[in-house]
């Protein structure tokens, strides 16, 4: 029986390009490095953030390993990284679970395929999980994104039997659903099988429910301050801690709002001084110098300084 990841708080790190789309690789490893700074358990490279999709086979593990000798040559070799490996057929997904391994991580995230939603019965659905686990040399986790695998949405029953899996250890619940990650982890202990929110906006209720933490977008731009959050948690401080979950709330909507993906990139470049917003088409590039033109751009500035208060603590 594999083990689960430790509870905490995760990344999927955006993954930086230079204006010609190749990697930037002192963007990529001064992101690394600040969200280590930032005491976060693990990145995830090429989640949905880190445009996983747009990047060749050859990308892929080399991201992967740039990040690993990053946190290693620095001294965070305890920062787990967990890479996505989905893909849309079986034979794939086994070779990038694979490919992760070589490449240094420690655990496949992976997503349902999508090119053909009618022919993804729930029985297929189960096969396709347990045959990449099977084949799988590290632990596997269950991601679960509707947005992005053309609205399946695997309930907590099918979950749940994926769980008893010995090489599946967890699930990332993006689709927001507190009811689904509590009947989750009320099933299971964390340490056989992690539940992660995917989202930032309900980090605190999903741990009042007993969740593993969160594995969200909005810890590439705040990441102290989710670490800050999980511990106001651990120390019974739960009136602080919903205060700073209100924050979070807002904050995910507005980067929703501001441009995903593209708005993270301009964002950290804007107020950490590295990278640029280059996205792989077609995904849209946004100009940084009118992020300010949004409105919900304030509700960002205020949560960044309040971050930025924590560097010296």
């Amino acid at each position: 029986m594999s083990s689960a990841p430790p509870p905490g708080i995760y990344v999927p790190a955006v993954l930086f390009f230079t204006e010609d789309e190749e990697f930037d690789i002192p963007a990529i490893k001064s992101h690394v490095l600040r969200l280590a700074q930032g005491g976060i358990t693990g990145i995830v490279v090429q989640g949905s953030n880190g445009e996983a999709q747009h990047l060749s086979h050859d990308e892929r593990k080399a991201a992967i390993q740039l990040t690993r000798k990053t946190l290693d040559d620095n001294g965070f070799q305890g920062v787990l990284v967990i890479a996505g490996t989905g893909a849309q057929s079986t034979r794939e997904t086994k070779k990038l679970c694979v490919d992760a391994k070589d490449a240094g991580a420690s655990y496949a995230l992976v997503l349902t395929p999508s090119t053909w939603p009618p022919q993804m019965s729930v029985d297929n659905i189960i096969r396709f999980h347990r045959e990449v686990a099977d084949a799988s040399p590290i632990p596997v986790l269950i991601y679960n994104f509707p947005v992005v695998t053309a609205g399946q949405d695997l309930d907590s029953d099918i979950i749940a039997t994926l769980a008893q899996h010995a090489n599946i250890v967890g699930t990332k619940l993006s689709c927001g659903n507190i009811g689904k990650l509590h009947r989750l982890t009320t099933r299971f202990s964390p340490s056989d099988f992690a539940v992660y929110a995917g989202r930032s906006d309900f980090l605190a209720q999903g741990l009042l429910s007993g969740s593993a933490g969160t594995i969200a977008a909005l810890v590439n731009i705040v990441p102290k301050l989710h670490v800050k959050l999980l511990r106001l948690y651990q120390e019974g401080k739960i009136t602080e801690a919903m205060e700073l979950q209100a924050k979070f709330a807002h904050a995910d909507w507005a980067i929703g709002r501001i441009g995903g993906i593209g708005g993270v990139k301009a964002i950290v470049s804007k107020n950490f001084g590295y990278g640029i917003p280059t996205v792989r088409g077609p995904l849209k590039t946004l100009d940084i110098e009118r992020l300010h033109e949004n409105k919900h751009y304030k509700i960002l500035e205020d949560i960044i300084a309040l971050e930025k208060s924590l560097y010296n603590n």
